[in-house]
């Protein structure tokens, strides 16, 4: 399974001066590696990710997740692959507020259309999976930047997706807690053997990836995994 951008363009502004953000992108993410999206603001990680994530719609080109062109589907086949196979971890961490941590992952189940009592116990080791085990009944105003993330990470994993799409993971922490969020990202790319692929501007991230692809550039260099 892989994720494989080919001619995609995406340009906004009028139609007779259009503005090309990505302009004929082809580039490839494998499954089992992290790759992180480097480049200045306005290079189009974000837009790339948009793009791959199924929430926007490309000028041209073709967006392929195991084979099948996202960009193709109907609005209403997009919102079921975003359910079922795409997990997406926003900037933000974009909790609900009100929720504990182990809510915030039973919500994702209860948008599935599943019945989300029946999952708490994975759940909750979903959250210690990423360290929070002692953190399941706290909500998003009783947890730190770094734990807010993790929440985010987890309930982006939670219902084990193909394409694991993360957009900025450090933006909001210490960066006392950086270098551990990086490595988990990475480790979890690599025992998930989901795609994964994170827009950053940290170079902590960058380190812990697999690859790095440079988006002003769109030169790919390889750098040593976390492990």
């Amino acid at each position: 399974m892989s994720l494989e951008l080919s001619g995609v363009t995406v340009t906004f502004g009028r139609t007779d001066d259009p503005a090309p953000v990505l302009d004929g992108l082809d580039v490839t993410f494998e499954p089992g590696r992290m790759t992180a999206l480097v480049g200045p603001s306005g290079s189009g990680k974000s837009t790339l990710l948009a793009v791959a994530g199924a929430l926007l719609r490309p000028t041209a080109g073709q967006v392929l997740l195991d084979g099948e062109d996202l960009a193709a589907l109907t609005d209403s086949q997009r919102a079921k692959a975003r359910r079922e196979r795409i997990g997406y971890m926003f900037q933000s961490g974009n909790l609900l507020s009100g929720l504990t941590a182990t809510d915030q992952l039973l919500a994702a189940v209860y948008i599935s259309g599943a019945r989300p009592r029946a999952h708490r116990s994975r759940a909750e080791e979903a959250l210690t999976r990423v360290g929070l085990g002692h953190r399941l009944r706290h909500r998003p105003e009783q947890l730190s930047g770094g734990e807010r993330q993790r929440v985010a990470l987890a309930r982006a994993l939670f219902l084990s997706p193909k394409l694991l799409l993360i957009d900025e993971p450090t933006a909001a922490v210490d960066r006392s807690q950086a270098g551990d969020l990086a490595a988990l990202l990475a480790e979890r790319a690599h025992q998930d053997h989901c795609v994964t692929v994170v827009a950053t501007h940290d170079p902590v991230v960058a380190e812990a990836a697999d690859r790095v692809v440079d988006m002003a550039t769109l030169a790919t260099d390889a750098v040593p995994a976390a492990r």
